[in-house]
């Protein structure tokens, strides 16, 4: 897997996996719909929004996200954050500059999940097992 350049302070204090863990310039989701691309087939990322590294709902999902990083991993499962409302990403079309939200996107390049943070892992995890995909990936 190609991985952007930068690394992202928050996450890389974290103890993800090296698969679980996307390094993005600057600490941001990539600015366009298109730049998602490079994931596409390869990995499902979990685009994390919130208004500030600081916001306690952020906090509280990067925390949970670490405490399944395993099963992140196993599933293929990339997390990328933004934590800059008014970086102006393409992605952010939505979701309000006090928002949290997560959302999930398939290997297919389709959203899987959009919902406001913190999500419980388990939900996500469940929802990617249910994916033909990944019933596909199981069985191999």
């Amino acid at each position: 897997m190609t991985r952007p350049a930068g690394l992202t302070a928050l996450l890389c204090s974290l103890v993800l996996p090296a698969a679980a863990l996307a390094e993005i310039p600057a600490g941001r989701v990539p600015g366009t719909e298109d730049a998602l691309g490079s994931y596409r087939w390869n990995s499902r990322p979990v685009l994390v929004f919130a208004p500030a590294a600081s916001d306690p709902r952020y906090a509280a999902q990067i925390e949970a996200l670490t405490s399944v990083a395993e099963d992140l991993e196993a599933r293929d499962i990339i997390v990328l954050t933004d934590t800059d409302p008014g970086h102006g990403s393409e992605l952010r079309r939505g979701i309000g500059e006090d928002d949290a939200t997560l959302v999930l996107v398939g290997k297919d390049g389709g959203v899987k999940l959009r919902a406001a943070a913190p999500v419980d892992p388990e939900q996500i995890l469940s929802l990617v097992d249910r994916m033909p995909m990944r019933q596909r990936e199981m069985k191999e």
